[in-house]
C-alpha cells in the first residue's frame, strides 16, 4: 500500500515512518503543515531545513501553510491531493491519547477514506526512546516548554544521558507526548545523508524555548 507520513521532522514521526516501511508500506510522501512564517507547527523548524531533511531521507516533502484554526481543513486538502497520486493511507507518530485531541486521526482518516497507520500506538514511551536510539537515529531537542524544561535542554542529543535525565523530570512525558519538548532528526537508517547543524540561536516565544537553526548542511555519511 502506498502511504504518506504525517511528518513533523521529529523522532516520533520518523520512527513511525521507519516502522511502517519495515511493515511493508511504501512511503511516497512526507506531509508537513507549517505556519505563515514558514515553520513547522509546534516544532518551529524552518521550511528550508524541513526540505533539506526530506532530501536527506529521499522522500518528497509536501508542505502546506495553515493556522491552528485551519489545520484540519489544510490536512484534508493535502491528503485529497495525495490520494490522486495513489496514496491510500497516512502514517502517524501518535503514541497515546492526548487530552482535547479525541480520536482525531481515525475520524479525519475515515472522512477522507484513507487508512490510518499508527505503528507506535500504545507502546511504552521509554521503550520508544530506547528503540529510537538502538535503531541508530540521531535527533536534537529544538523546542522545550519553558516552565518544565529550561533553555539548557535545547540542542541536547537524544541519547542514553537524555533518557536518564528526562525520566527524572516529574510531570514530563518521556517522549514529550504532551508538548513538553520537540526534536529534529538529523540522521538514521532512513537517511542517505546526515544533517550537520552549524549555527543556532536560542529564542523564547509563547512559553517555549526554541532552537532557531540558522545554518546547516547535508553531508555524506561515513559508512563503516
Amino acid at each position: 500500500m502506498q502511504v504518506a507520513v504525517s511528518w513533523s521532522g521529529g523522532k516520533d514521526s520518523c520512527l513511525a515512518c521507519h516502522r511502517a516501511v519495515s511493515d511493508g508500506f511504501k512511503v511516497s510522501h512526507l506531509l508537513n503543515l507549517a505556519s505563515k512564517d514558514g515553520r513547522s507547527m509546534s516544532h518551529g523548524i524552518d521550511r528550508k531545513l524541513m526540505r533539506a531533511q526530506s532530501q536527506a531521507v529521499g522522500v518528497p516533502l509536501v508542505q502546506r501553510e495553515v493556522t491552528w484554526e485551519t489545520y484540519e481543513q489544510g490536512f484534508k486538502n493535502a491528503v485529497q491531493e495525495l490520494k490522486k497520486a495513489g496514496v491510500e493511507g497516512v502514517v502517524f507518530g501518535e503514541i497515546g491519547e492526548v487530552p482535547g485531541h479525541g480520536d482525531w486521526t481515525h475520524r479525519v482518516c475515515g472522512e477522507l477514506a484513507v487508512k490510518p497507520i499508527t505503528p507506535l500506538w500504545g507502546l511504552d514511551p521509554k521503550k520508544i526512546l530506547a528503540k529510537f536510539i538502538d535503531e541508530g537515529f540521531e535527533a536534537v531537542v529544538v523546542s522545550a516548554k519553558a516552565d518544565l524544561l529550561g533553555k539548557e535542554w535545547l540542542g541536547r542529543r537524544i541519547d542514553q544521558g537524555f533518557v536518564r535525565d528526562i525520566l527524572e523530570k516529574i510531570g514530563v512525558d518521556p517522549c514529550g507526548e504532551f508538548g513538553e519538548y520537540h526534536t529534529l532528526v538529523v540522521d538514521g537508517p532512513m537517511f542517505r545523508r546526515r544533517l550537520e547543524i552549524i549555527r543556532v540561536n536560542e529564542v523564547l516565544k509563547d512559553g517555549y524555548w526554541f532552537l532557531d537553526i540558522s545554518g546547516f548542511e547535508a553531508v555524506d555519511k561515513r559508512w563503516p
